[in-house]
């Protein structure tokens, strides 16, 4: 076989590859719009959650100022107003003015677990509002981005396969996008399809989205299927760095107290309550010699019952104390 033939068969290979990429493309998008439209929407509505939750619940973030009160005045104004068998387990402060405290709360309802939610007012810690979140549109949107509402029926794995065909689509796209003569700056004119300013503009804005789409579909796989890639990501990490001997949990847990500057053993003074708490600061906690940078703009405050224990019998995955990390 010469030269010239090689040469004369390689154009109609590549066409012959290109039909392929691109019906496998159409036929994708065309099968998978129904599904990945309201995902997509769902997803682009929980980005802008504090904001339309502000607009139509102007109720809930309806505070008299920014200034704050004790902790314990907050938990105590939550269980005010929560049943009798939910426990506050979270106190999250705003990352901007003119927004609530929120107390997060679980308990059983109905036979069933329940995850409640507390608005309060930052100076008084008045009840602004209480949500049963899994009842409220943003939890219906939540479940839906999750599983499509349908945990019962393989709705995550459902979502997650929604998510490779995503991936397919981006990495084809970018395939049939690049100019069949290489030169990268011809792909980005406007002309490609001729007249025709659909195709055009399905050119020039898919090769700009394609990037961003892969990235959201590997995250939206790992979500769906945490076990299958952590095992694939333990394989290789375990792989690349199988003579590194991993710490142990009393170390990693000792050398988290060394940053903090806290003690493992250091509560907040409530029987039975553990507080965990994170901010941004301009300096660096006691015990750090790493400076950040930034201003204070939020605290979260974890709150978990714990049995009496010493500290020579308490369990090496139990967390507790103080902590002050920089965010």
């Amino acid at each position: 076989m010469t030269v010239s033939s090689l040469t004369a068969s390689s154009p109609s290979t590549l066409q012959r590859l290109r039909t392929a990429w691109w019906a496998i493309h159409r036929w994708i998008a065309i099968l998978l719009c129904i599904l990945l439209v309201p995902i997509a929407i769902s997803g682009a509505l929980l980005v802008w959650h504090d904001e339309l939750d502000a607009l139509v619940h102007p109720a809930r973030f309806a505070v008299s100022g920014n200034s704050t009160a004790l902790i314990s005045s907050y938990l105590d104004s939550a269980r005010g107003a929560l049943p009798a068998n939910f426990t506050p387990m979270v106190v999250r402060f705003p990352a901007e003015e003119g927004r609530p405290i929120t107390v997060m709360a679980r308990g059983e309802e109905g036979g069933a677990r329940q995850l409640l939610t507390v608005y309060l007012d930052p100076p008084s810690g008045r009840v602004l509002d209480v949500v049963n979140f899994r009842s409220s549109f943003f939890g219906f949107l939540h479940r839906f981005h999750e599983n499509l509402t349908v945990p019962e029926y393989s709705g995550r794995a459902i979502v997650g396969w929604a998510g490779v065909g995503m991936l397919i689509l981006s990495l084809t796209g970018l395939w049939l996008w690049w100019p069949r003569n290489g030169v990268f700056r011809l792909g980005l004119r406007w002309r490609r399809a001729g007249d025709a300013t659909i195709s055009n503009l399905h050119y020039l804005l898919g090769f700009w989205i394609a990037l961003p789409l892969t990235f959201v579909s590997l995250t939206g796989i790992y979500l769906s299927f945490p076990q299958t890639a952590r095992s694939a990501m333990s394989a290789i990490a375990s792989t690349v760095s199988s003579s590194t001997r991993k710490p142990s949990c009393d170390a990693n847990r000792a050398a988290r107290s060394i940053r903090s500057g806290s003690s493992p053993n250091e509560t907040c003074g409530l029987d039975g309550v553990v507080i965990v708490r994170s901010i941004r600061c301009s300096t660096p906690p006691d015990g750090s010699t790493r400076r950040t940078s930034g201003t204070r703009s939020a605290s979260a405050f974890t709150v978990k019952s714990l049995r009496r224990r010493s500290p020579s019998s308490e369990s090496p995955n139990t967390t507790s104390g103080l902590r002050v990390s920089p965010s």
